[in-house]
């Protein structure tokens, strides 16, 4: 399997809800470094897994939605604790999206497999993986 990845960034304000949670229930702010590894079985006519420059291209589109945003305040976050293990399911679910809609090129229809991990600090993160082109619901 051949694998490609790309790197990012993304600053976001949230609070949980849970005991469990302890002081993170109060307002809080989160930067994470955020890792996307793109995976196939065999590589392109150009010898390619994945065009980096299109891929960073959409991994920063995708984060730019979240980037600098009280996730509290988001309509598509209320009710909802935006753990790190979360919001790697939401990043993973926006690009494969954008993925299964053309913007990584024709080529991309190869790809197989994708992963997002979220770094939350350099001792701790989450990762999502799943298949390409298959619901997570």
């Amino acid at each position: 399997m051949y694998s490609v990845s790309v790197r990012d960034h993304f600053m976001i304000a949230h609070s949980f809800d849970g005991k469990v949670f302890g002081p993170a229930q109060r307002l809080h702010g989160a930067t994470y470094v955020v890792d996307v590894v793109f995976q196939r079985p065999d590589l392109d006519g150009n010898g390619l897994v994945v065009d980096i420059g299109l891929a960073s291209v959409v991994l920063r589109e995708v984060l730019d939605e979240l980037n600098y945003r009280n996730l509290d305040e988001e309509p598509s976050f209320l009710g909802s604790n935006t753990t790190t293990e979360m919001l790697a399911g939401v990043v993973f679910e926006r690009i494969s999206k954008r993925v299964e809609a053309g913007a990584l090129g024709a080529d991309a229809s190869g790809l197989t497999t994708m992963s997002v991990t979220l770094h939350e600090s350099h001792i701790a993160w989450a990762r999502y993986e799943a298949a390409l082109g298959v619901s997570r619901d």
